[in-house]
């Protein structure tokens, strides 16, 4: 074995054994993902969440805490709501009202109807007034 090829697995040997001597801290892809799936375990937490993020201008981040939210709270018509005001800000009216359709008859306040349909409301243009000769 020549004087080089030892000098290459001498190398090598010695990398590997600063690999396995210093410690990969690297960060774990899936921890946001657990933060948010633990925030949306608590109807509370998960819509304070999702006003953050709505306030913040995140309507897709909004509207993906606030499905998770209704499927670990189902009955939580507040989440529901919530919901169902967010595709108005995205653009998507019609999906909107189907699912503000299927809150007709549960208990919420005026207040929170109010609250929720705003934004659908914002969408909805008025004509123009006529232009008299």
């Amino acid at each position: 074995m020549g004087l080089m090829a030892v000098r290459t697995i001498v190398g090598a040997g010695a990398a590997g054994l600063l690999l396995i001597a210093v410690p990969v801290h690297a960060a774990d892809p899936a921890a946001p993902l657990d933060a948010l799936s633990q925030a949306t375990d608590k109807a509370a937490s998960g819509l304070a969440l999702a006003r953050d993020q709505i306030d913040a201008g995140q309507l897709l981040d909004a509207l993906s805490t606030l499905e998770r939210l209704v499927l670990n709270n189902p009955d939580n018509d507040e989440a529901r709501l919530l919901h169902a005001s967010v595709p108005c800000r995205i653009d998507d009216l019609p999906g909107s009202m189907v699912e503000f359709d299927d809150l007709r008859g549960h208990e919420l306040s005026q207040d929170q109807w109010t609250e929720a349909v705003k934004p659908c409301n914002a969408m909805r243009v008025t004509p123009a007034p006529e232009n008299k000769p």
